[in-house]
């Protein structure tokens, strides 16, 4: 079988034109970039945003922005593999670092895209999802899954920052990207279920919510944590010690398209994770944390984010001998599974 493909400079000008008066494209100039041998060419690049040197520019948007103006006051890391401008850190997932200041209010919409809100630093924010009210604490995950209503509050005295992670790039392809403003929402009462482990599986302990595709909207991070450091003592020889967040009903994942997980690394552990077809990000929650994709070398501080694009191999380790590591990831392995396209290649 032939390895060398034609060219399109090797057609007559004459027919190139031809074709593409009629919108028609030969295929064997692009195939090999189409369809690569053995493994995609991602255009996701392993990246590192530091959290020190990201938080000083959005104070300043807060200062330059009011939130009159901005309706979300959002910095967004963006992956430069897929360039600045379409604002993406993989293929299919979106990050932003997201600004409240005491007293403001970001209105209430809903929109086609997932997203969930991973609490950074900050008390006294909360964000409404569906009429039910989920405070905002360091380390809480929170679930604004696609059509749902949601608005974010603020009643504190100091600044709060969240971590968005949104399915945007994909449903944007898709041409199924738009959203609805609404009015502020009534919040409204849901019970918590008497039995605290209703949300284990093996997850840790969450409020009920409202929405009954979604009867758990907020992790809190205090549950997540515990839940972590009890498999760890209980499985002492366990490589990894991980939590998936999932529906406490079904076990599935929390969201249908990018999948959350929290990670713990014992003092000084050395972890490798396999290379698989999903883009993973992670963002260091506590302690001190090196991320190896392929050549590079990322040292997260606490809060800081980076990605690694699939088909790649990663290594994670605990910096300090002394102190356990947490680790909050989000992937595109729920997609993957959904289309038949996952592979581990160990």
């Amino acid at each position: 079988m032939t390895t060398t493909l034609g060219r399109l400079e090797d057609l007559p000008p004459d027919y190139v034109q031809a074709l593409a008066r009629q919108n028609l494209v030969p295929l064997w100039p692009s195939l090999r970039a189409l369809l690569p041998p053995d493994k995609p060419r991602p255009a996701t690049r392993a990246t590192h945003w530091s959290y020190e040197g990201l938080r000083p520019l959005l104070l300043q948007a807060g200062e330059l922005t009011p939130i009159e103006k901005a309706e979300r006051r959002v910095l967004v890391l963006a992956n430069p593999g897929h360039g600045l401008e379409r604002m993406q850190a993989s293929a299919a997932i979106y990050l932003g670092m997201q600004l409240l200041l005491p007293g403001e209010w970001a209105p209430a919409h809903r929109h086609t895209p997932n997203a969930v809100r991973m609490v950074v630093e900050g008390e006294g924010a909360y964000t409404t999802v569906d009429g039910r009210k989920c405070p905002m604490q360091r380390g809480d995950l929170i679930l604004t899954p696609t059509g749902l209503w949601h608005e974010h509050g603020h009643d504190g005295d100091q600044p709060v920052v969240w971590l968005d992670v949104l399915d945007l790039p994909l449903v944007h392809y898709l041409e199924a990207s738009y959203h609805v403003d609404g009015p502020r929402q009534a919040l409204r009462e849901f019970a918590i279920p008497p039995d605290p482990q209703a949300g284990l599986r093996p997850t840790p302990m969450f409020e009920r919510a409202c929405s009954a595709g979604y009867p758990l909207l907020r992790y809190p991070w205090e549950e997540a944590r515990a839940a972590l450091l009890a498999q760890a003592q209980a499985e002492p020889h366990r490589e990894v010690i991980q939590l998936a967040y999932v529906h406490p009903e079904t076990g599935e994942p929390a969201q249908n398209i990018l999948g959350f997980s929290a990670l713990m690394l014992r003092p000084g552990q050395q972890l490798r994770l396999a290379a698989r077809s999903p883009a993973q990000v992670f963002h260091l929650i506590e302690g001190a944390v090196e991320v190896q994709v392929e050549d590079q070398r990322f040292a997260l501080a606490e809060a800081d984010t980076c990605c690694a694009p699939g088909y790649t191999a990663v290594q994670l380790s605990n910096r300090s001998a002394t102190a356990p590591a947490f680790v909050f990831i989000a992937d595109e392995s729920p997609l993957h599974r959904k289309l038949g396209l996952y592979e581990d290649r160990g």
